[in-house]
């Protein structure tokens, strides 16, 4: 007995129903995306590891897919490596090849490889999906789609002003309400390290603080303590652990702290700048605020940081984010190029409006008529009207074989078709159409014109 197919853990079929629902998200993403002035691009599914390697920590590093080398990809490994406990070196010589992460370090790589075909500031947007080898859990899968905008070649903060806006108008389109753009900046960050002496361990700390929300302060705490980060700093940290109010008294309080550091004082001036664009231009449904603990995870952030938390009546993760990362093509030995981007986390969006109920009944709009088949000249009658029908913007189908009426009537059934055409001898004849309303039984006989009439005002 044949075993019983699956897909991979973390994995995911989609039906068409939810495909024309990622298909809303998508379109409405992209439509906001060009509205704004982004240009699309697409790079490949895999890269070369150098390329992704070392650009995302070693929590980002640990999660990266390798691709085995094609063919006898053991043959030219000396055999004291195969009898040894260096991984790291063996799956360096076994996989040259990784599934991309994100979509910003290839983005970064194009930016590069294609400098001088690129016209700066360059504005793209990517929809595409990503792997991450992570645990599965619900909103969190090994294989996801992100929709990405970034800019390169400008280091004005009203970019990070109309990321701001970007986000906000998406959400508004998706009548998305209660959303929350958090935001901080990497200076601020590097300030507090600063002030509590751990410089050298900013990336430790950033990463630890980031996980405040999930575990709590004195988990936080300790890790701080596990990566050497001292007792005496870790005391001063205590007035960001309750750091609340307006996004004006939170900038006052840091103050205070940050007394000392130039860098974190840039910071709070960079936060004050975009908060107050935001304050005048305003916002539709977001709000932003600021939370100093926002760190997140990747080390390629240098200025603003962006998080986006869905609505509090949904138990979900953020649902995007993003930042400034003004050093990130210089990895790849182009200096001097800043960048901002942004990340739409389609799957868990897909989820908010679902437990919502935010979806359009028109989203998964189904085919409207079926043409109950007789028999080949039958069909061929029907299929010249089906050509007519679609022309004006209708979705109609005839049904493939000449089974039983009762058949071909489950059918439309099962399928939810509102309407249902019925063609014979009769109906050829007079140049006729019979239509029947599965929804109310009504039947009644057309023309071709008062049919197309008929379904579309019905629909």
């Amino acid at each position: 007995m044949a075993q019983k197919p699956s897909i991979p853990k973390g994995t995911r079929d989609f039906n068409p129903e939810q495909v024309a629902k990622r298909n809303y998200i998508f379109n409405t993403i992209r439509g906001v995306f060009e509205t704004f002035g982004f240009q699309p691009i697409e790079t490949p599914s895999f890269e070369n590891s150098e390329t992704l390697m070392g650009k995302y920590g070693d929590e980002g590093d640990r999660l990266i897919f390798k691709i085995l080398n094609s063919g006898d990809y053991l043959d030219k490994i000396p055999q004291e490596q195969l009898t040894t406990n260096n991984y790291q070196l063996l799956t360096k010589n076994i996989s040259e090849k990784a599934l991309r992460y994100d979509l910003t370090v290839p983005f970064a790589r194009y930016v590069v490889q294609h400098q001088n075909e690129i016209e700066f500031p360059f504005k793209r947007y990517q929809i595409q999906p990503v792997w991450r080898a992570d645990r599965p859990q619900k909103g969190r899968f090994r294989e996801f789609y992100q929709c990405d905008a970034d800019v390169v070649g400008s280091d004005s903060l009203w970019q990070e002003v109309e990321f701001i806006q970007l986000y906000d108008t998406v959400f508004s389109a998706l009548k998305l309400e209660g959303v929350t753009i958090k935001i901080n900046n990497r200076k601020i960050l590097s300030g507090i390290a600063e002030v509590i002496g751990a410089s050298d361990k900013l990336i430790d700390f950033t990463v630890a603080l980031d996980k405040l929300d999930k575990i709590g302060e004195a988990k936080v705490k300790e890790e701080m303590l596990g990566k050497g980060i001292l007792e005496a700093g870790i005391s001063k940290l205590q007035p960001l652990f309750t750091l609340s109010g307006s996004f004006e008294s939170q900038i006052e309080s840091l103050k205070s702290i940050l007394s000392t550091s130039e860098e974190g004082k840039k910071g709070m001036e960079e936060l004050a700048f975009i908060n107050s664009a935001i304050t005048e231009l305003g916002l539709t449904t977001a709000t932003l605020q600021l939370d100093v603990t926002l760190a997140r995870g990747l080390n390629y952030y240098t200025g603003a940081i962006f998080e986006v938390a869905a609505p509090k009546q949904v138990q979900m993760g953020s649902i995007g984010g993003g930042g400034r990362y003004d050093d990130l093509t210089g990895i790849f030995g182009l200096n001097n190029v800043s960048g901002v981007g942004i990340s739409f986390g389609l799957d868990r969006i897909y989820l908010v409006l679902e437990e919502l109920g935010l979806f359009p009944e028109t989203v998964t709009k189904n085919v409207e008529v079926l043409f109950i088949n007789f028999g080949d000249k039958e069909a061929l009658f029907s299929l010249k009207a089906i050509k007519q029908m679609r022309l004006a913007g209708i979705h109609a189908e005839l049904y493939p074989e000449a089974a039983k009426m009762k058949k071909q009537m489950n059918h439309a059934d099962k399928r939810a078709i509102p309407f249902v055409v019925i063609i014979g001898e009769e109906e050829m004849n007079s140049n006729s159409y019979s239509l029947k309303n599965m929804i109310s039984g009504e039947q009644f006989k057309l023309s071709l014109q008062d049919l197309i009439l008929e379904i579309k005002k019905k629909s």
